[in-house]
């Protein structure tokens, strides 16, 4: 069963973006009017990955992912071929824990590249300098900004991205402790607001990292045309969730799961059972926010206005490829998509995991 509802808005301003916001790779401009849905899977990119869980596409072309479970990242050439380019130290997988998200900035004169990861006793993110050129490149010394964060067999969170104001935006599991959730002085159960240092970001609303909490296990988070921020959340038993995410807001875990109209928590704007979703990663194209689901093996397709979700979500290559575990939008308005067959829950089939490109059309 799907339900969308309208959710509750928190009335806190939206920061004004930084002054020395930093330039962070490609976007999609596509129209905002019009609603987008998949076309056709027009090829493979990448074949052969070992359990992949974040793609990030490079400037000049091609792009880098992350594997889970080695801590490898991976150069995809623009010419499509594939090369190591490097492991990122103090990776410990298992479980659900290992090499997560991978955000790129590129401001000054080295790229600098973020990777949220499983450490022995932690989650962490760390930055490493991009060295080299195109086919070329590697990775540098790293630096761990933030460290803390709850570790745990699942729940880990680990998406990472640099919002339209130029911040690192890091999102953040319970680690199976689901009280961490409510608590303004715990890492865990949050979206937190960075700088490129790794410190509490201007405008956040208690002067901590912290942005929202109330959280599960959010692992997707994306921005459509006008500004407004979106995430998806892994629900326990009952409701896979999408959320308008707004500073300061409390999205109600563990007291609340989905739609609650409950004072003092934000309702998501759309939710589906957890056979049909456990939403990843994210993409929006416009204003419509593309979902990818695991345990669903579907894309699902949100149209938004006005911060809720316009009509029904719609299902895309539903069963086709398997578990889709990342979602990244493109400047010239196509979709790359991350299957995750190999992370010991999927079945693997010939050539996975795949990284698929995808053309949009406008929907009817």
């Amino acid at each position: 069963m799907l339900m969308t509802a309208t959710g509750c808005s928190v009335s806190t301003p939206r920061p004004a973006p930084s002054a020395e916001a930093p330039t962070v790779g490609p976007s999609s401009s596509p129209g905002a009017d019009t609603w987008w849905r998949v076309a056709e899977v027009t090829g493979t990119l990448a074949s052969g990955l070992a359990a992949p869980w974040s793609v990030v596409p490079l400037p000049g072309g091609g792009a880098l992912v992350s594997q889970r479970d080695d801590g490898a990242v991976l150069e995809l050439t623009a010419d499509g071929d594939l090369r190591e380019a490097g492991v990122v130290p103090g990776v410990v997988s298992g479980g659900e824990s290992g090499l997560h998200g991978l955000a790129l900035l590129t401001t000054g004169e080295t790229p600098m590249l973020y990777a949220y990861f499983g450490a022995a006793d932690d989650n962490r993110v760390a930055r490493m300098p991009l060295l080299g050129a195109p086919g070329s490149f590697e990775l540098g010394e790293s630096e761990v900004v933030l460290d803390g964060i709850p570790r745990a067999s699942t729940h880990d969170g680990g998406r990472l991205a640099f919002g339209p104001d130029g911040y690192l935006y890091v999102t953040t599991g319970d680690a199976q402790q689901r009280d961490a959730a409510q608590d303004r002085d715990a890492l865990g159960g949050k979206i937190l607001r960075m700088t490129a240092d790794g410190e509490p970001a201007p405008g956040n609303p208690w002067g901590t990292r912290i942005w929202s909490m109330g959280h599960r296990n959010v692992q997707g988070i994306a921005w459509t045309a006008d500004g407004t921020m979106w995430a998806s959340e892994f629900g326990q038993d009952t409701w896979d969730e999408v959320n308008r995410i707004e500073p300061g807001a409390n999205y109600g875990w563990p007291v609340v799961e989905g739609v609650a109209d409950r004072e003092g928590f934000v309702d998501p704007v759309a939710q589906w059972t957890t056979s049909e979703a456990s939403p990843s990663g994210i993409a929006a194209v416009g204003d419509t926010v593309f979902v990818a689901g695991l345990r669903g093996e579907r894309l699902w397709q949100l149209d938004t206005r006005e911060g809720t979700v316009v009509d029904e979500p719609v299902a895309a290559l539903s069963g086709e490829y398997g578990r889709l575990r990342d979602a990244v939008a493109l400047p010239d308005g196509s979709l790359w998509l991350l299957t995750n067959n190999t992370d010991g829950r999927g079945s693997p089939r010939s050539g996975d995991d795949r990284l698929l490109r995808v053309r949009l059309a406008p929907a009817a």
